[in-house]
């Protein structure tokens, strides 16, 4: 059996992917690592997940306010691909998988430097900057779409967002987040790291619907049928929010009066994902997929500044397959509450949940890991 290093790292749309199909190698025979930024949250990902880590210097190709490329960040990515080489000479792995951003490019740009095959896995619908500097000598490509903008004809193969498919059972979820059974469970997760336009507003949304003492409007005053999907509720909702660890403390003082208001910086996510009857997030591959494995019907804010304004387009699909709603940030003030309510329309969660279990891509990773064996029986 092969080792397969997992080039990855700067966000978790980039490193759950590489964990998920990390362990399905290891299942299969194989050894596995990740490679990555050293101090990057890959580091604390790999811990967490029992899996072998070694940290290089990464350098970010975002150009500077004059349009060129910051020397220092040029000078780090140089150090991390000397870094890199020395770490695939020693270790003499069988295929090096890149999954896109900064602190996958070490990895894959060494790898290809030294003759050793690379995989790719495209997350976008749109080729990445990492990618495109890497397909051209690319083994294969493994991708999320079927189609995907700067990717050659003939290049890609459609095997799906690999992600981590595990449940909890739901009375041990809500043991492990400190929540009660019985009320209506909402999420809010703005990505691995958070979101600052998400912590900053969607505790005022909620609260300008659920009152402070976190209930929906009584039927007998409003439209609003309390029926959802868990009679057992009564209308009672709680609310767990995954912050990211550097804007904890400025949420907790804003809910502290809201006792169904539960802000945390991280959150074990197959727990939140296992207890969640509908979530608030972003718009990235990972959460969408995560969400449709789970069959958690979403409330989407894409964030703007997604490269080609790509979340937006991924939250108009889920939107049009029935499994979410999408609201724009800009518009996040007038109708984020109002989107909640509608969801808590009779039946309207059930047929959303439906939807979404519809669009689960379940196996991603052994598809993916098929990909990858097929490299490396072909490198051999």
């Amino acid at each position: 059996m092969s080792l397969v290093i997992m080039a990855t790292g700067g966000t978790g749309g980039h490193i759950y992917p590489a964990v998920a199909t990390a362990h399905e190698l290891i299942a299969r025979g194989h050894t596995s690592l990740l490679l990555g930024q050293r101090g990057g949250m890959e580091e604390r990902l790999a811990a967490e997940q029992g899996l072998e880590f070694v940290g290089v210097d990464a350098g970010k190709l975002a150009r500077s306010g004059q349009g060129r490329p910051d020397p220092r960040e040029l000078f780090k990515a140089a150090r991390g691909l000397t870094e890199a080489r020395n770490v695939l000479r020693a270790r003499q792995p069988g295929v090096v998988v890149g999954y896109g951003g900064f602190a996958s490019l070490p990895g894959v740009v060494a790898a290809q430097s030294l003759g050793i095959p690379t995989v790719l896995h495209e997350q976008n619908a749109r080729l990445g900057l990492t990618q495109r500097l890497a397909v051209r000598r690319a083994r294969a490509v493994g991708t999320a779409y079927e189609q995907v903008l700067g990717l050659p004809a003939g290049k890609g193969e459609l095997v799906g967002m690999p992600i981590r498919e595990q449940r909890m059972p739901r009375a041990e979820a809500l043991s492990r987040l400190g929540l009660r059974d019985g009320p209506l469970t909402v999420l809010i997760m703005g990505g691995s790291q958070g979101s600052l336009f998400l912590n900053n507003a969607v505790p005022d949304a909620l609260r300008s619907v659920l009152g402070t003492q976190g209930r929906l409007p009584d039927a007998t005053s409003s439209q609003v049928n309390l029926d959802f999907t868990r009679p057992e509720s009564g209308g009672a909702v709680q609310v767990i929010h995954s912050t990211g660890p550097r804007w904890t403390a400025e949420v907790e003082p804003r809910v502290s009066d809201l006792p169904w208001y539960h802000a945390a910086p991280y959150l074990d996510a197959v727990a939140a994902w296992s207890v969640a009857d509908l979530a608030i997030t972003r718009a990235g591959t990972s959460t969408l997929a995560e969400a449709a494995f789970h069959g958690v019907p979403l409330l989407m804010v894409p964030l703007p500044e997604s490269a080609e304004n790509h979340q937006f387009h991924n939250a108009a699909a889920v939107q049009a397959a029935g499994a979410g709603r999408l609201v724009e940030q800009k518009n996040v003030e007038e109708t984020l509450g109002a989107a909640v309510l509608e969801c808590a329309q009779p039946g309207t969660l059930a047929a959303m949940r439906g939807a979404a279990l519809g669009r689960a891509q379940t196996g991603a990773a052994a598809r993916f890991a098929d990909l990858i064996q097929r490299c490396l029986a072909g490198a051999s």
